[in-house]
């Protein structure tokens, strides 16, 4: 059985057919999925997503290329967090691609993000772009070690993919992966040890091959563990089992069916 690690279910494109993607998910074996939350406004809706299906999770947190929305605080992510169904905080992180100022404010969510994480025991989901020594000195410098996470829809060199996996951090891949002009993360992937991966669709977006162009869906992680199983010269079915283990490891307040 697979698990998406990574997915935003209550986006409008995915929202208006719950049913069918959730009946194509358990179809293709994808017992278990992360639904992500990006704004405080918007969680109730993630949080609902996952308390209408078996298997589902949710995390809270605000995403960092997000603006004008309520900003959190410790408290209030940690009492957020407080849910059963709740199992992570974020996505979190820097992302200095949308944002070239390298803006202080991201950088302090950031920080929010990360003592939310420790003071209620639950890991990080980590989003970072064009920001990854920033994003690895925070990590350091707030204790994000005491916590763990993942550096979710990983893109980065194998030596930052070093970094983390010292700081006690998954790194988890998507659909980016599976594409042709991807050779340097294919390298990673094969690097990552297999103890400290998971896969993710990030849905709606970075369809993997062959849906690269359409919108995503979480039953289509199938292919991200079918690309790593080739790189490593796996059986898909052993990925499928580690990941799922690893999943349940890192996210240790999720109950797996």
């Amino acid at each position: 059985m697979f698990v998406d690690s990574h997915c935003h279910l209550d986006f409008p494109d995915l929202a208006e057919r719950e049913d069918e993607i959730v009946a194509a998910m358990r179809d293709k074996h994808v017992n278990n999925a992360l639904c992500i939350s990006v704004t405080l406004e918007n969680f109730p809706r993630v949080l609902a997503v996952a308390e209408r299906h078996e298997g589902f999770f949710a995390t809270v947190g605000v995403h960092p290329d997000n603006q004008d929305v309520e900003e959190p605080d410790v408290a209030r992510l940690v009492a957020l967090a407080a849910h059963p169904k709740v199992v992570g905080i974020g996505e979190t992180g820097l992302d200095y691609y949308w944002h070239k100022d390298e803006p202080e404010w991201q950088r302090q969510r950031f920080r929010t993000h990360i003592r939310a994480a420790r003071e209620c025991d639950k890991p990080l989901i980590i989003h970072t772009r064009a920001a990854a020594a920033d994003t690895l000195r925070l990590m350091r410098e707030e204790g994000a070690r005491e916590c763990g996470g993942v550096m979710h829809c990983f893109t980065e060199s194998r030596e930052v993919a070093e970094a983390a996996l010292d700081l006690g951090f998954y790194i988890s891949f998507s659909g980016i992966v599976t594409f042709r002009n991807a050779a340097d993360l294919k390298e990673v992937a094969k690097f990552v040890p297999l103890d400290r991966m998971l896969i993710e669709t990030d849905s709606p977006y970075l369809a993997p091959m062959p849906h690269r162009g359409k919108k995503n869906e979480p039953a289509w992680v199938v292919h991200v563990a079918e690309e790593i199983a080739r790189l490593r010269s796996e059986p898909v079915e052993h990925i499928a089992a580690v990941t799922r283990e690893n999943f349940f490891r890192l996210f240790r307040h999720a109950h797996s069916d």
